[in-house]
């Protein structure tokens, strides 16, 4: 069963007492022989893993010269996984339940910090005249909340069948017909990466909650947002922290023992802890405002902000004006840049 080091690890970090709810949780996986000592062993392996492919790609890159960034934010991965799962997108009991629930937090939080820095109130639609770009929009659960703020909202994912699902969804709502549009390309397509100059520029606002965990490579992704924000514009993240916490909150428990997300839905390598996520978006023009840790509750179907981000966080950063940015980074270096 969970041990007695893992309960006080888990409440002492939250500042919270064992409920009837949690303690239900904590059985539920004792029974089925969880173990805090080899979750922590895992990791480990995990971690000294990654570590001599990261030593073994830069001494190749150091005798090659080859590009240390794929020009591609897409992991052909999980694209398929995603594919397979694109019809579930507005089940609110199924496997996207908790990205429902989290509309409870994320819509609040960007609305109010875009309202703190456009300093605009508009009756109703406290977002109208600003555009918004949601990355990884899957079925577009966090799109349409956002359109019905005012926003004029354009929804992005590589896999075609969630975009027809989103636009399916939406189109049963005609407040949302002029508010919401929606598009099958990559970020990096959008950008002008790889197609001349179109989205440069035109953007206040990106989302991307619950993408960069899924992503192939973060330097083009952080690239191409600072590439389609105009100056001054906002860049919100949620995302999981890499930490023996969230391995075996988001793998272990989450995938493994409750099931409460398909198994193999998260690759623990990918996740990213605030430090780096702040080092590269500094990097690449951006100045960080916020960081916010959240926790989801398995029983109650709820998240609640908390002082730690051991687990879940969010990320609110703003491009920098045209002459910091350009002080910073160049297209030219992004093509050598080493996210560490």
């Amino acid at each position: 069963m969970y041990s007695n080091k893992f309960s006080r690890l888990m409440f002492g970090q939250f500042n919270l007492k064992p409920t009837s709810v949690c303690t239900a949780v904590w059985t539920a996986a004792g029974r089925r022989g969880f173990s805090w000592t080899a979750v922590c062993k895992q990791r480990t392996l995990w971690m000294r893993r990654g570590a001599c492919l990261q030593m073994e790609r830069r001494d190749e890159l150091r005798h090659t010269g080859a590009r240390s960034v794929s020009q591609s934010t897409v992991d052909p991965a999980e694209l398929r996984r995603f594919q397979l799962l694109a019809n579930k997108w507005w089940d609110e009991q199924g496997d996207f339940a908790a990205l429902h629930a989290m509309n409870d937090l994320r819509v609040p939080f960007v609305r109010d910090n875009l309202l703190n820095v456009h300093r605009a109130h508009h009756l109703g639609k406290p977002l109208a005249g600003l555009r918004i770009m949601d990355v990884g929009c899957g079925g577009g659960l966090l799109t349409e909340p956002l359109g019905r703020l005012g926003a004029n909202v354009l929804g992005i994912d590589p896999v075609e069948d969630s975009i027809n699902i989103a636009q399916l969804h939406s189109s049963h709502d005609p407040d949302l017909t002029d508010s919401v549009s929606y598009r099958a390309c990559t970020l990096e397509e959008l950008s002008g990466v790889e197609e001349g100059e179109q989205g440069r520029g035109m953007f206040d606002a990106i989302v991307a909650s619950e993408v960069v965990e899924h992503l192939a490579d973060l330097e083009t992704f952080a690239f191409c947002c600072n590439s389609v924000l105009k100056p001054g514009g906002s860049l919100f993240i949620t995302t999981i922290n890499k930490t023996n916490l969230s391995y075996a909150l988001a793998i272990v428990v989450a995938e493994q023992l409750l099931r409460i997300v398909p198994r193999g839905t998260h690759d623990w390598e990918k996740f990213i802890t605030p430090e780096e996520l702040e080092r590269l978006l500094e990097s690449n023009g951006f100045s960080v405002q916020s960081v916010q840790g959240m926790m989801y509750n398995p029983m109650s179907g709820a998240w609640s902000w908390t002082n730690s981000t051991a687990i879940n966080y969010a990320l609110h950063a703003v491009k920098q004006s045209d002459e910091a940015s350009d002080s910073i980074f160049h297209p030219e270096d992004h093509a050598t840049a080493t996210h560490n």
